[in-house]
């Protein structure tokens, strides 16, 4: 019996209309809920926070795929060839020229709006050297499709059709730095955000691509060098050379002429893909209007010292970079230790100016700006990892004269000087312009800076700015409108007084000025050939050739970064001084 009303309860619940349209009804209705709240996730706004960590997934992902197929063409196999690694650059270049234009066209459509605009990302004089050195790489592009017009009959299609592109994306690239870098995307930011984290990563493998075509050809070189001196148990590396010949004269003279442009379109990528950082971190920031303006220019008077030593310095450096690479091939030892005795003489200057900016800012009690900076806060991080690469190099070279025996070149000791100055000048050098651009002068504003005059177009008297009310019924909005109205206005240059003693900031002026040559022209040394670590032989024989050339490879392009990027941070210190 009690099977019997078992099996007709289930058979009830199978064949009843009553339950099966009811366990459908209910199944509806989950599905409904189900795609309600699926609909809602999506059409919400997407957490930003996320956005930003897949975007930064995205570009790194992209940035190791490039490295990947770099790493396949560096050992010169079948499999991986040049053309492969030009084809997914040229794609990625393509692909943020689409999203250039799809951004400049819904600006062109939203002209009525006027945007928030951040004052610190890419100054004018920044964007007028990038325009610079994109005019080099636009040359450096004309002399490959000439080299691709000599050989077109035996070389891939590719090699015509990426400089073509790579033109074009420069002539875009710098008409978007100049007119939109400074914009604060508030609209359709998550996908804003990875077309910027795009163009940041196209550019940093524009860079690596860079550096390891100038890489090779300096191992090639170098390969040469010491075939000549006797080494012939060393690999003489691997012709790239086309397998037929040259339809114009001029072949020659388009391959050799690019590694003499190299430098300036390395340096043109690496500080668009900085900018174009700065622009990423903008996404979606609220401005603080305090802190988000520009300061007035002021007169530089006083200014000799400085410049004069810096061009002696400039000077001295152009000599001894042609006196080396006409040296190197005669007496490769002579050569090497001219080099350290003057790198020991030019870095004992700077450790001694960059030390004697610190002490001024210790007797001039300037207050911090802790205001947020995303520009200023990238440079302060860029200064100190790209440090990291001549640290590295000079710490082996202290480790090779250390281990080295007594057989061993007697420019040694020098290179030990060298080194260890070369870490201590880096040190001194970055705290002096952190501590520059954390620096600032004084407002009129400032409670300890009540007392000082000033003299203002919109009246015709002196104004105390301690004795300014508040008036009755004035709003936060009326008050920030005011202070931009007024800040806006240019002084005549007769009506400034300055807050800082013109003494010292005279001494500030002069140190910047003289550091800025000086890195000019130790970024000049090793960018046009300069490079004694290759020639030296010392490390070589403790590390092994292999380890050192890795070593090298990573750290000369470091080093030629920090130098550019403390040019234009030593730059922007002069004109804040």
């Amino acid at each position: 019996m009690v099977e019997h009303s078992g099996l007709d309860i289930m058979c009830l619940n199978k064949y009843s209309p009553a339950s099966s349209s009811s366990s459908s009804s209910s199944s509806s209705n989950a599905e409904k809920k189900l795609f309600s709240k699926l609909k809602v996730s999506l059409t919400k706004k997407y957490p930003q926070k996320n956005a930003e960590t897949l975007s930064a997934q995205y570009g790194t992902n992209l940035l190791l795929i490039g490295v990947s197929v770099m790493l396949a063409l560096a050992q010169h196999g079948p499999a991986v060839k040049k053309e492969h690694l030009l084809a997914f650059i040229t794609a990625l270049m393509l692909v943020q020229l689409v999203w250039m234009l799809c951004y400049m066209i819904r600006r062109e459509r939203e002209r009525g709006l006027v945007p928030e605009r951040d004052a610190h990302a890419g100054t004018s004089w920044i964007r007028g050297g990038l325009t610079m050195l994109a005019l080099l790489s636009l040359i450096m592009d004309a002399f490959r499709i000439g080299y691709f017009v000599g050989y077109h009959s035996c070389i891939s299609a590719v090699l015509g059709v990426y400089p073509i592109v790579h033109a074009l994306h420069t002539i875009s690239q710098v008409h978007f730095l100049w007119f939109h870098i400074k914009d604060v995307i508030k609209k359709y930011e998550t996908f804003e955000r990875f077309g910027v984290i795009h163009a940041v990563f196209t550019n940093l493998l524009l860079w690596c691509n860079g550096v390891m075509s100038e890489a090779e050809h300096f191992l090639n070189n170098h390969r040469r060098r010491l075939t000549a001196l006797g080494y012939a148990n060393l690999s003489t590396g691997v012709c790239v050379c086309p397998h037929c010949n040259c339809t114009t004269s001029v072949c020659s003279m388009f391959s050799t002429s690019l590694y003499y442009l190299y430098p300036f379109n390395i340096e043109y990528h690496i500080f668009v893909s900085a900018m174009l950082l700065v622009m990423w971190k903008n996404i979606g920031r609220t401005l603080d209007l305090h802190s988000n303006r520009k300061r007035p220019s002021t007169r530089s008077p006083g200014l000799l010292l400085g410049p004069m030593l810096g061009l002696l310095a400039l000077a001295s450096s152009v000599t001894v970079l042609v006196v080396y690479l006409m040296q190197v091939e005669k007496s490769p030892q002579a050569a090497v230790s001219m080099f350290y005795c003057y790198g020991v003489v030019m870095l004992s200057c700077m450790c001694v100016a960059s030390g004697a900016g610190l002490l001024v800012y210790r007797l001039e009690a300037w207050p911090m700006d802790t205001g947020s900076n995303p520009s200023r806060t990238l440079d302060t991080e860029l200064l100190l990892g790209s440090s990291l690469g001549s640290w590295l190099m000079s710490w082996c070279s202290v480790v090779a004269v250390a281990a080295a025996g007594p057989s061993s070149p007697s420019f040694r000791w020098t290179c030990l000087v060298y080194s260890l100055l070369l870490v201590l000048e880096k040190c001194v050098q970055n705290l002096f312009i952190v501590e520059s651009l954390y620096r600032r002068r004084r407002d009129p504003d400032d409670p300890l800076a009540t007392e000082v005059f000033c003299v203002t177009p919109p009246y015709d008297g002196i104004v105390n700015r301690g004795y300014e009310t508040t008036l009755e019924g004035e709003t936060p909005k009326n008050r920030v409108a005011f202070s931009r109205k007024q800040t806006d206005v240019t002084l005549p240059v007769g009506n400034r007084l300055n807050v800082t003693p013109g003494r010292k900031r005279q001494i500030l002026k002069n140190i910047t000025i003289f550091l800025f040559m000086c890195n000019i022209s130790l970024w000049i040394l090793p960018a046009f050939g300069c490079r004694p670590q290759y020639d030296s032989g010392l490390e070589q024989e403790t590390f092994g050739y292999s380890v050192w050339t890795t070593v090298l490879n990573l750290a000369i392009p470091m080093n030629l970064f920090y130098r550019m990027h403390s040019v234009a941070s030593l730059f922007e210190v002069f004109r804040k001084v």
